[in-house]
This record gives C-alpha cells, sequence and structure tokens, in this order.
C-alpha cells in the first residue's frame, strides 16, 4: 500500500511551475518585489496567467491600485535570495535595495522589471473575480523579456516546506504532439 500524504500538501504534489518574483509598484510610486510559488498558465491565447496573491501580501495593495505587475523568473543561482525575499516584508523594507536586485523600467507596465532574473513577463490584471473568494488574481502578460545573455537558466520549483527542485536535462516531445501542433504554432 503507497504511503499517505495529508490533503493540505496537494501543493507538493501539483505545484510543478517555477518559482517567481513579483514585482510592483504601488500608487504612491513604491516599488516592491515579493517570492511567488502559487501561479499556474490557464490559457495560451490570450496569455492568462493565475496567481495566489492575497491580502497577507505587501504587493496586494499596489496590484489592487494598479492593475499591473511584472511576473519576474529567478534561476538557481538565486534561489537563497528567492527564499529570504519570500521571508520578509515589503512594509518594513526596501526589497530591491536590501537584496541588491535592479529595478529596470517595463514597456507596458509600472511596475519594474528584475534585471537579475531570466525572463520578465508585464501583466495586467485580465479578471479580478476570483480575488475577493480564492485570492486568485487572472493576469494576462503583455510583453515578455529574457536575457538571453545568462548562462545560468536552470528554474527552481518549489515543492513545499522549504525542499526545492532544479531544473535538469530537457525532454523535448513535441513531435509526438500531433493533436495540439495548431495550438502551439
Amino acid at each position: 500500500m503507497p504511503d499517505s500524504l495529508p490533503v493540505e500538501k496537494a501543493y507538493r504534489i501539483l505545484e510543478s511551475g517555477p518559482v517567481l518574483l513579483v514585482s510592483t509598484r504601488a500608487a504612491d510610486g513604491s516599488a516592491n518585489v515579493m517570492t511567488l510559488g502559487f501561479h499556474m498558465m490557464i490559457l495560451h491565447d490570450p496569455p492568462l496567467v493565475g496567481v495566489v496573491l492575497g491580502p497577507w501580501d505587501h504587493s496586494h495593495r499596489a496590484l489592487s491600485e494598479t492593475g499591473e505587475c511584472v511576473l519576474a523568473v529567478p534561476t538557481v543561482d538565486l534561489a537563497e535570495k528567492v527564499v529570504d525575499i519570500g521571508n520578509c516584508s515589503g512594509s518594513t523594507l526596501d526589497k530591491f535595495a536590501h537584496f541588491g536586485l535592479t529595478p529596470l523600467p517595463a514597456e507596458m507596465v509600472q511596475a519594474p522589471l528584475v534585471g537579475e532574473c531570466w525572463a520578465n513577463l508585464e501583466c495586467r490584471v485580465a479578471d479580478e473575480d476570483w480575488v475577493r473568494r480564492y485570492d486568485l488574481w487572472v493576469l494576462q502578460v503583455q510583453r515578455i523579456w529574457i536575457d538571453t545573455s545568462r548562462e545560468e537558466t536552470r528554474l527552481i520549483h518549489h515543492q513545499g516546506d522549504g525542499r526545492f527542485s532544479v531544473d535538469g536535462d530537457t525532454l523535448d516531445l513535441g513531435e509526438r504532439m500531433v493533436k495540439w501542433r495548431d495550438l502551439m504554432d
């Protein structure tokens, strides 16, 4: 008989997307960055991403005020910094300055890109219907930036309780995806 895991640990099995940093800029101009582990792709076209960000997060206010953020994708070399960012609040600390992160201007939103990250996705809130009930924001990606000069591109994935996995080899089975080929072009 297999071992059992408490149902509240379901995220340890299902959350496979990379850990993200969420950058926001509040209406007063202050920028913040937070760590985010709970997110999902919702649609391919338009590109919609669901993120769980609640009132317990300092960034919630800025996202509520502006409807904009940047989803920054850190690589494994930033793993310890990403965890440390998640263990403090932007209400008491300028995280960009404290953690030595470079806020770069975005093109479509006011929230800054995170210069040290491999990818940055500029997003706007597309749907707030689930925010009050589930703290689930539906974001539409407006622009994507990739740092092609980065040598380190392995992503980190939260498995819960401080455990992470790191990207390794890629298994490309794209030629077998015949049913979905038209959707992915």
